[in-house]
């Protein structure tokens, strides 16, 4: 018997890993940059590799990085294992690699707890949730930070486990290596959720601020050496730096406005992060019968009291992710700055959540499972139907009309000139051939719910493939900087922008990190950036001392700056 779950567990891990490969690294440099947020961060690795500073280093004209230097000596060691250069692909890689270890991490520890098919089903709905997916496939911190927090809260619960003797220095590790990601997010939350469980679970209130106290700061340790040795180099503007990311930011006292929200901003974006499975929770509603928490006369004092027993007769493993999710997802409603990655942590015991709450609709035969497969197959007939007819040529462009006609005629003959490859045929077919197999098979309703989630695999696969690319590369400014590297071979590159805190990040990295900051240089020639909407303000700032020829302009909006990009040859005037 031990040998059978030994050889299942075996199954399932290699499932993952397998799905988890194909997914997360088989096409992570088919799509090139086309936000300023990627770029951003791998002009940071590429800069270390360049200068040989892997403390501070300085890009696009003399910025410090905005966060600590993990994620970017990730992307510079992974650059150095192929041939030393930065790529779209090995500046994604450490984003894939923390979802795989997040992903079996997690596996690992609901099957120790749950059960083997319980771990399976949550690491299959954590691996294809939107937001999670997104952030896996993406060059940002976000994803490495998720990893460092989830897997230190996994180690914290472990040690608890063990009777929480002396200190947990896996966890410590952890979050270490969160804090060398983002900052000291990634001791707080984790010192959280289990300083409140352990309260919960009757541990004493100073062992518990002690046990976290303690780790917190030794947490710290490894961290504070980068930290002392940036100050080293940065001096005092490092230090303001550090204070607005991490304290202004959270306060919301920055300098600048960073993605202000409202509260029900993060309700929105969970309910939108968790696509598709977000509508099973919305067909449920109508497919079974629930009964109010709340009893007829019954004063908030009781109401109180019978939490508390609930509280307390809750399985530990239960509590523990219920605290994870609900502590963690109220701490980020607190900050004026709200994004929808920094919710990323609570995706995976939502993800268990959602397993046992399919499980529960599979054993009253709830119809919602059927509808929900339904759905996701329909989705994926759609989705082929659409293929067949844009790959055919009978869309007009005549259909588009307005300010957007010329980008979306461009995502219309992206798609129609998609490669016919070996690899894109093969995953077209997959698709189809999960439709095929999910309408065939109905039988059993948790069955049906593994179907549709592995038909939504196969349209992450062919999405990521070759859907995604052919529209999104056709908003990036990569061939802007190709054109540039014709222009100007080799040397620095100017730019203009009517804003302190942007910069053609795009451009900059396609071109070796060589754009300077004109305000800042007041060089007597060369080439200059700027966007069509910022080019009033340049003339108006420099028409007294500068002569300019415009040499090109784009037909479509920067993906860093949101206007067309014009080039300009300039000369300093007498």
């Amino acid at each position: 018997m031990q040998f059978k779950t030994f050889t299942q567990e075996r199954n399932y891990w290699w499932i993952l890993i397998i799905l988890l490969v194909i997914t997360f690294i088989s096409f992570l440099g088919e799509t090139i940059y086309n936000t300023k947020g990627e770029p951003r961060e791998a002009i940071v690795a590429v800069s270390m590799l360049q200068q040989g500073n892997w403390i501070l280093p300085e890009s696009c004209g003399g910025d410090i990085p905005y966060k600590p230097p993990f994620f970017a000596w990730c992307i510079a060691a992974v650059s150095l294992l192929f041939g030393g250069e930065v790529t779209e692909f090995s500046s994604r890689v450490p984003s894939a690699i923390a979802m795989i270890i997040l992903t079996m991490v997690g596996f690992r520890f609901y099957s120790r707890r749950a059960s083997k098919i319980v771990a399976f089903a949550m690491a299959l709905i954590t691996m294809t949730a939107f937001e999670v997916y997104r952030a896996a496939y993406a060059c940002r911190v976000d994803m490495v930070l998720t990893m460092f927090i989830v897997t230190s809260l996994y180690a914290l619960y472990h040690h608890y486990e063990r009777g929480a003797k002396g200190i947990s220095w896996i966890a410590i590790l952890l979050m270490s290596g969160g804090v060398l990601t983002k900052g000291p997010i990634a001791i707080i939350l984790p010192c959280l959720v289990m300083g409140v469980f352990y309260l919960l679970r009757g541990v004493g209130f100073w062992r518990t601020f002690a046990q976290f106290v303690v780790s917190g700061l030794l947490a710290c340790v490894i961290p504070a050496m980068w930290y002392i040795a940036a100050y080293q180099q940065g001096g005092e503007h490092f230090l303001d730096l550090v204070k607005e990311e991490n304290i202004d930011r959270f306060l919301g006292k920055m300098s600048y406005e960073s993605h202000v929200n409202p509260i029900h901003y993060n309700f929105v974006t969970v309910i939108s992060g968790m696509l598709p499975y977000t509508l099973l929770a919305i067909f449920s509603l109508f497919s079974i019968k629930y009964h109010s928490p709340f009893h007829k006369g019954e004063r908030a004092k009781e109401l109180f009291s019978r939490f508390k027993r609930w509280i307390n007769k809750m399985d530990d493993v239960k509590l523990f992710s219920l605290l994870s999710l609900v502590l963690i997802f109220t701490f980020y409603c607190i900050p004026k700055s709200k994004r929808s990655v920094y919710l990323l942590p609570i995706y995976p015991f939502i993800a268990y959540y959602l397993t046992l709450y399919i499980m529960y609709l599979a054993r009253k035969g709830a119809k919602s499972l059927k509808v929900f497969s339904w759905v996701i197959t329909s989705l994926a007939i759609a989705v082929v139907a659409a293929i067949v007819i844009i790959k055919l040529g009978v869309i007009p462009d005549t259909i588009f009309s307005g300010k957007r006609a010329v980008e979306n005629i461009a995502f219309l003959h992206g798609l129609e000139n998609i490669e016919l490859s070996f690899v894109n045929i093969a995953l077209f077919l997959s698709l189809i051939s999960m439709i095929v197999i999910s309408i065939k098979n109905q039988r059993g309703c948790f069955h049906l719910g593994i179907m549709a989630i592995f038909t939504i695999l196969t349209l992450y696969w062919n999405f990521s493939a070759y859907l995604q690319p052919a529209v999104l590369n056709t908003k990036s400014d990569y061939p802007v900087a190709q054109l540039i590297k014709e222009i100007v071979p080799e040397g620095e590159v100017y730019s203009f922008i009517d804003d302190d805190y942007l910069r053609f990040y795009t451009i900059n990295f396609y071109i070796g990190d060589r754009v300077k900051l004109f305000d800042k240089e007041l060089p007597e020639k060369g080439v200059l950036i700027v966007g069509e909407k910022d080019m009033d303000l340049l003339i108006e700032k420099y028409e007294d001392k500068y002569e300019f020829a415009s040499i090109f302009r784009s037909d479509r909006r920067s993906c860093d700056r949101r206007q067309p990009i014009i080039l300009l040859q300039f000369n300093q005037t007498k």
